[in-house]
Formats: structure tokens, C-alpha cells, sequence
């Protein structure tokens, strides 16, 4: 009996210590899995060091471009740049675009006026300070119609130089020779300058140079701010009939010299010079102002001649006024010098280095009218690289097609900005 008791007290105590076993690994193993809930779902959070590249708010340095606001600092110093910013589009539209004053009387702003005798103006009216306001041009151009005497041509001038919110050039061909609307007026008291040709014929520069300092000294004192002169062509064609001896001749080596002292005599008396017909209207035999007229030659030909003159004075131009003649053989667009772009921008702006201001011949010369309406003509103009369309012969179809063209995007109104800088400074300087 008593190992019995003993047998069942020792059978108690082991199902006791096996049942604290099985509560103790009961207890122990959802223990295990208890570790990794703390530490590794707080690991996936590390990536919030994502945050790092909040970093990118370094990228706010990119807010660096405002650096380019350091050119507002020298903008200050320019006046040319701060006018422009100050300026509307019209009026920018308006400063490329340079017309006879007949252009600014109600009757005569919206007519085409190519190829047309039309009664010419010698004063300014209330009517037209009024279209100016409208139609804001950015330079004149006189013609011996619009000059009688003395006095009466430096109210002209004064007039039209005080109509604009921006003064406009006044400008003329006086060139001497047969070329000389002043100088061919018997109301004038002015030296009477010979041909170009007959001057040069000496072979001294000086002598160019004393006459277009004359020249220079009579468009100052009634109120001209530009010469379109001299001219850089050669008299390479026997049968030119539009060059002849406005030429300083034919040879291209004795030429550069006349043209760079011609430059210098006006420059003297405060005067702008402008080199033209570029590229070269001397070797033709038709005349630009009644139609097409073709130049057969290649560019490195005209590079080896008639280009030389041009070439050489670049630097001391002010301005370069580019033909309306048409190169099959150097641009092959078809198109008159002064609307190709592969003449103005690539040959002239481009690759000839020209950074001074280009402007067309007369855009109302048959040439291109005959071709072209008004503003056909000043937006192919503007787009080959143009600083300034001159004498289109709409005026306010010229002006419209220009704005619309910009407005509508076809020309960047930074392109537009760039032309009007440059005449800008050319006034201003």
C-alpha cells in the first residue's frame, strides 16, 4: 500500500513538472516571432531618408537662371536697352520700318505708292504728326521734291525729328556727282561735289575725304543724321546703266581706300554713312528700280571683286544697304538679295561677321513691287535678317503684316527686339 501512495504521488509530480513543460513552450514559442515585428518594420521607414532628396531644393540654386538678371545691372548703363523695354510693340514694329514722308498724310499711308508719281511734301501737317502717333516710322528718307530752300527744308527736318516718342533718322542720297538732291538744288549755297569717279580719278583719299566732309557739314547743318552713301560698287560693266561713275571705279584695291575715306569725311561732321548696293550692283546691265535684275557670278568670284570694298570697311560702317539683285549662282532661292536670307543672314550677318545694322534698298523698286505687295515684302525682308525695311510701298501694309507677323509668332518678338537694339544704339550713340 505504501508504494503504491508512493508510485502515485511520484506519477502526480511528473504529469505537474509535464504540464509546467508544455505552459512553459506554449508560453516561449510565439515568443520568437515577437523580435522581428519591432525592428524590421521600423527598417522599411529608413527609407523616409528619402527625404534627402528634399535636397533638391538645392536644385532651387537652378533658381540660379535669375542670375541672368546680373545683364539688368548693365542694362542701367544702357540707354538703348531701357528705352527698349519701355517701348510698345507698334513702336517697335514702327522702328524698322523707314518711309518718305508722303507716307505720313491720311491720303497717301494706305496707297501703294510704287512706281507712281505723287505729289511730293515740304511740311509737316497736324495731319500727319497725327498718322505718326498711329504708325510710328522709325526714319525718313527726302527726295529732292521735298526740298525748296533753306528754310523751309530745316523745318522739314525739325518737324518730322520731333514727331516720334523715339527721334527718327533723317536721311538722303547725297552721294555728289549726279546724285545730289542738296547739292543740285540752285537754291542751295553748297559746295558742288563732283562724281565719286572724277575724284578718285587723282588716286588720293584725301581728296574723298575732304568732299564727303563737305558733304557731311551741309546734311548736319539741315538736320540729316544719315547719308546713304557712299557707294561701294565697282564700275564693272561697260553697260551699266544704274552704277556708271557713281563708282570711285574698277578696280577693288583702289576702291576700298575712296569708300573708308568717304566713310571718314562724314563721320567728321557727326554724319552716319551707309555702304551700298551690297553685294555688289556694278557688273549688271539692267536697273533694279523697273525689274529683275541678275548677277551671274559665283560667291568667291564676287569674294575676289566686287565683295573687296564692302569687305574691307565693314568695321567703319554704319549701316549696309543690300541690293535687289538676284544671285542664281550664290544663293539659288530665286529670290532678290534683299529677301534671301542666304544672302543677308548667312554670307552677310554669318559669315562676313557684320554686327552693324542692314536695311534694304527701296522695297517699292520694280525689282521687288512687281514681285511682291507691301507687306509680302517687309515680312521676307525682315526674315532674311533685315534690321530696317525701307520705303515699302504701303506703308500701313507693311506695318500691319510686320505686327501680325509677330504677334502670330512667325517672327519671334525677340528677333524683332534684336533690329530695334541696333537701331536704337545707332541713334543713341
Amino acid at each position: 500500500m505504501m508504494k503504491k501512495g508512493v508510485l502515485a504521488v511520484a506519477c502526480t509530480l511528473v504529469l505537474a513538472s509535464l504540464l509546467l513543460v508544455l505552459c512553459v513552450i506554449r508560453t516561449e514559442a510565439p515568443v520568437r516571432p515577437d523580435p522581428p515585428v519591432p525592428v524590421e518594420p521600423e527598417q522599411p521607414d529608413e527609407p523616409v531618408q528619402p527625404e534627402e532628396p528634399e535636397e533638391p531644393e538645392e536644385p532651387e540654386e537652378p533658381e540660379e537662371p535669375e542670375e541672368p538678371e546680373e545683364p539688368e545691372e548693365p542694362d542701367e548703363q544702357d540707354p538703348a536697352k531701357q528705352l527698349l523695354s519701355q517701348m510698345s510693340l507698334r513702336e517697335k514694329v514702327g522702328q524698322v520700318i523707314w518711309i518718305i514722308p508722303e507716307q505720313l498724310d491720311p491720303g497717301m499711308a494706305g496707297r501703294n505708292i510704287a512706281g507712281k508719281n505723287i505729289p511730293r511734301v515740304t511740311a509737316v501737317t497736324d495731319e500727319m504728326v497725327r498718322t505718326m502717333e498711329q504708325y510710328p516710322a522709325g526714319g525718313f528718307v527726302l527726295f529732292a521734291g521735298n526740298i525748296e530752300t533753306p528754310a523751309q527744308l530745316k523745318a522739314l527736318t525739325g518737324r518730322l525729328r520731333a514727331a516720334g516718342k523715339v527721334e527718327p533718322v533723317i536721311t538722303i542720297d547725297e552721294e555728289g556727282g549726279r546724285v545730289a538732291r542738296i547739292g543740285g538744288n540752285p537754291n542751295f549755297d553748297v559746295p558742288r561735289v563732283g562724281s565719286m569717279e572724277s575724284l578718285a580719278a587723282s588716286g588720293d583719299p584725301q581728296l574723298v575725304r575732304a568732299a564727303a566732309a563737305q558733304i557731311g557739314a551741309y546734311l548736319a547743318e539741315y538736320g540729316f543724321t544719315m547719308d546713304l552713301a557712299p557707294v561701294a560698287d565697282m564700275n564693272t560693266n561697260p553697260q551699266n546703266v544704274v552704277i556708271g561713275d557713281r563708282a570711285f571705279g574698277s578696280d577693288p584695291d583702289a576702291v576700298a581706300p575712296m569708300v573708308e575715306a568717304y566713310l571718314q569725311g562724314l563721320h567728321s561732321r557727326g554724319v552716319r554713312g551707309v555702304l551700298k548696293h551690297f553685294p555688289g550692283h556694278g557688273d549688271t546691265e539692267a536697273d533694279s528700280h523697273y525689274g529683275t535684275v541678275t548677277v551671274q557670278k559665283t560667291w568667291e568670284e564676287l569674294r575676289g571683286a566686287e565683295l573687296i570694298p564692302f569687305i574691307r570697311n565693314l568695321d567703319a560702317s554704319d549701316a549696309v544697304m543690300v541690293a535687289h539683285i538676284t544671285l542664281p549662282n550664290v544663293t539659288g532661292d530665286g529670290l532678290p538679295a534683299s529677301l534671301s536670307r542666304g544672302l543677308v543672314h548667312d554670307r552677310l550677318r554669318q559669315e562676313l561677321g557684320y554686327e552693324g545694322l542692314i536695311l534694304t534698298d527701296s522695297l517699292s523698286m520694280g525689282a521687288v513691287a512687281k514681285r511682291y505687295t507691301a507687306g509680302q515684302a517687309a515680312v521676307l525682308a525682315f526674315e532674311a535678317g533685315n534690321d530696317v525695311v525701307l520705303m515699302p510701298g504701303n506703308y500701313v501694309e507693311a506695318f500691319e503684316s510686320l505686327l501680325s507677323a509677330v504677334e502670330s509668332g512667325q517672327i519671334p518678338e525677340e528677333r524683332l527686339d534684336e533690329s530695334v537694339l541696333r537701331i536704337l544704339r545707332m541713334k543713341l550713340g
